[in-house]
């Protein structure tokens, strides 16, 4: 019963093995509803497997079941326990996958592979421009950059751009590899890959209050909305610049020279990133 909802699409917001001193925590993962749904649907199929020769009852009971799975979702949902950022980078497993903290809700980061092939196209190319303009930065590709306003919000990007000068400033970095200042990010890159509104409306606010100097969303999909990425839409990479105070952006496409004001001597267009 339990592999055929997995394969549905209903699973534990968070598998966490080998954790068992989070175990008392629900906000960390919600086993317990989790079972409440397995046992209701099981009485639900067994009440299929009776009436099965009824058309009428049949259909009564499969309505049934849906409206189980339904409200138990629903009921899921709203006995999660939201978590702070410090319970969230206690949590997080080392080594083991990607996650964000979204208002104190964690979220499973799953990237496709040529969301990972662009992602590792764009490090290098990247560090090669730090190493020829003789830069104090490096690329972090895990690193929590922490929300302005919020203890409950966290953001791992794809790619981020750190100064190594300003990390005397951050109090989280040594322990705990999260950034709280924009100072310390001259830039930050996410490549959209499934949900397009995270990065264009959460993030691009977030990042924009933090005051970070430049970011790219890489939109290889062309997944963004229109009043983002124009329409017709299309792979588009939008680079945002802060300008006085606030992100003014720039659209590139196919063959256009993109332009950062962190790395002027960048010689790249969209359809090179796309493709790598």
């Amino acid at each position: 019963m339990r592999a055929g909802l997995e394969r549905r699409g209903f699973k534990p917001i968070f598998l966490i093995t080998g954790r068992n001193r989070f175990s008392e925590k629900a906000g960390f993962y919600k086993l317990l509803y989790y079972k409440k749904i397995i046992r209701c649907c099981d009485v639900a199929l067994l009440l299929l497997a009776i009436n099965s020769n009824d058309k009428m009852r049949l259909s009564a009971t499969t309505n049934c079941l849906l409206i189980v799975i339904l409200f138990m979702t629903i009921y899921l949902e709203s006995e999660a326990k939201l978590i702070t950022l410090e319970e969230f980078l206690d949590w997080v497993p080392d080594g083991y996958g990607r996650y964000e903290l979204h208002q104190g809700v964690i979220k499973e980061m799953q990237p496709t592979g040529t969301h990972e092939q662009v992602a590792s196209f764009l490090t290098l190319k990247l560090g090669i421009q730090i190493e020829s303009l003789g830069l104090n930065y490096f690329v972090a590709r895990q690193c929590i950059i922490k929300a302005i306003d919020s203890d409950q919000s966290g953001f791992n990007p794809d790619l981020t751009i750190i100064d190594k000068n300003a990390l005397e400033n951050e109090p989280m970095w040594k322990k705990r590899s999260t950034i709280t200042q924009g100072e310390s990010l001259p830039l930050v890159i996410e490549v959209v890959s499934t949900n397009w509104q995270d990065d264009y409306l959460m993030k691009l606010s977030e990042y924009e209050k933090l005051g970070i100097k430049e970011y790219w969303i890489i939109d290889y999909l062309g997944l963004g909305g229109r009043r983002y990425i124009g329409n017709p839409k299309q792979p588009t990479i939008s680079v945002y610049q802060m300008i006085d105070g606030e992100y003014m952006v720039n659209l590139f496409r196919e063959n256009d020279r993109m332009e950062s004001a962190i790395f002027p001597e960048l010689n790249l267009t969209p359809t090179q990133i796309f493709q790598s």
